[in-house]
């Protein structure tokens, strides 16, 4: 569950506490190129509010005209509702390339299963959010990392599940950038610096400070497939131990930050001197981050998240082009 899709949980249940109703739509399937994924949320109040997004703008507009002309307000049951299936309504409704959506709406979601899911989420579990069009009913269900979203046309089953977790080794001038950004997109960052000159100045609101070594930190959180690991101090006593720990375990993302030349002799370290295998060293992005010529700490921490973006979504390869290192001669 991203950022965006938290927000959207996060205002329905304050709406639902208020009593104002609102239709809850989710994105069950896409043909073509579309804006947002399946299970991409939004949420549009009965006063024309909005909270999350389905598409780039077109597709909301026309839901908040539907919603506050009344047009779902006399039913309370989950129905399709579908944009783009002609090429003229494609055009209408800036969907690129004919791209096709469908979208399950609901107009009256149960205030008692947006707070359950809203619990299940705090306490760190995943859950699954069963709708189904023919019986009306909704339900909420454990969930477990190899779910993924379903639709049949009949019934949508949609993953939440705790933020993706971000874990900072270092927490220099990158690594305030880094934390922000990631924020951004969702991350519960986790920072972790023993050096208590960098550790006394750390005050990026929203992360959480690690205590203790790198590699401890690694195994307190149990790193899982939505955790993702950047180590940024460049002092090889604190990095190569964080970056033995997360390269065992099953994190999505492994990133460690130098040159070519540096991130090649951390390499032949892992391989020669820990009990790493070659498939696990070969998990390494190093240097971090896509080249996009970044030099600055905000380049070079926008570098780092497209590239875990990548990675996340499926599209990633492998650069042949270096990264700037604007730190690399502090390095032997």
């Amino acid at each position: 569950m991203d950022g965006l899709d938290t927000q959207v949980l996060d205002a329905a249940r304050r709406w639902a506490a208020e009593g104002r109703r609102f239709a809850l739509v989710t994105v069950a399937r896409t043909w073509g190129s579309a804006p947002r994924p399946p299970g991409a949320w939004m949420a549009v109040r009965d006063d024309g509010r909005v909270i999350g997004s389905v598409s780039g703008g077109c597709i909301e507009d026309d839901l908040i005209r539907r919603v506050l002309a009344g047009e779902f307000a006399g039913d309370s049951a989950p129905r399709i509702v579908r944009y783009g299936v002609t090429a003229d309504e494609a055009h209408r409704f800036g969907l690129p390339c004919g791209g096709t959506l469908e979208l399950v709406l609901e107009p009256a979601p149960d205030a008692a299963l947006l707070a359950d899911l809203g619990e299940r989420l705090a306490g760190g579990q995943l859950a699954l959010r069963r709708v189904s069009l023919t019986s009306g009913r909704v339900a909420i269900e454990p969930g477990s990392a190899g779910d993924s979203l379903q639709w049949d046309g009949e019934t949508l089953v949609t993953l939440h599940g705790p933020a993706w977790r971000l874990l900072i080794i270092g927490a220099g001038q990158i690594s305030h950038y880094l934390a922000t950004m990631a924020q951004a997109l969702g991350y519960r960052v986790f920072v972790c610096d023993p050096r208590s000159e960098y550790g006394d100045g750390w005050q990026v609101p929203g992360t959480t400070w690690v205590a203790g070594m790198p590699d401890d930190a690694v195994t307190e959180l149990a790193l899982d497939p939505r955790s993702a690991v950047v180590a940024l101090t460049h002092d090889p006593k604190l990095d190569d131990l964080a970056l033995l720990e997360a390269l065992k375990s099953p994190a999505f993302y492994v990133g460690a930050l130098g040159s070519h030349a540096n991130n090649a002799k951390r390499r032949a370290r892992l391989l020669e001197y820990f009990d790493l295998s070659q498939a696990e060293v070969d998990r390494l992005h190093g240097p971090v981050g896509l080249p996009i010529g970044s030099r600055t700490p905000p380049e070079i921490a926008v570098s780092i998240l497209a590239e875990m973006t990548a990675v996340k979504n499926g599209t990633h390869a492998r650069a042949t082009t270096p990264v700037a290192d604007p730190y690399a001669c502090r390095v032997a």
